[in-house]
């Protein structure tokens, strides 16, 4: 089960790391407007919102990293609970589909987390 929570909380960094990339690298790109369904205009005019945005995911990429390498439950739950937050608004202002790509493995990973380390804590009382 602890190796499944780090494995799936690595997968949610490494999302926010792509979407990092995307939204700080790629906005402009025909590849980023395909993802993102937008028009080089529109992609053009929120560049700059865009490329905040990405740095942002790459904090909330960054602090997940930080909880899986010092295996800090504490970190890991704070992040993940971010990425929850950031995907149900996402969901609900901007795309539905966002609660379920960025949302929803959250959900996952931070239901893995809480698993595994109640086992830690289960076995430890034994």
């Amino acid at each position: 089960m602890k190796l499944a929570a780090k494995l799936f909380t690595v997968f949610v960094a490494l999302s926010h790391v792509g979407i990092l990339v995307l939204e700080m690298f790629f906005w402009n790109h025909p590849v980023g407007q395909k993802i993102f369904a937008m028009t080089p205009e529109v992609a053009e005019s929120s560049a700059t919102l865009a490329a905040n945005q990405g740095l942002y995911n790459g904090f909330l990429a960054a602090g997940l990293f930080w909880g899986v390498l010092k295996d800090r439950f504490d970190i890991k739950v704070f992040f993940l609970c971010c990425v929850i937050v950031a995907g149900v608004f996402g969901g609900l202002t901007a795309k539905t589909s966002i609660l379920f790509t960025q949302g929803l493995p959250a959900l996952v990973a931070l239901i893995l987390v809480y698993s595994s380390s109640r086992k830690s804590v289960d076995r430890a009382n034994i």
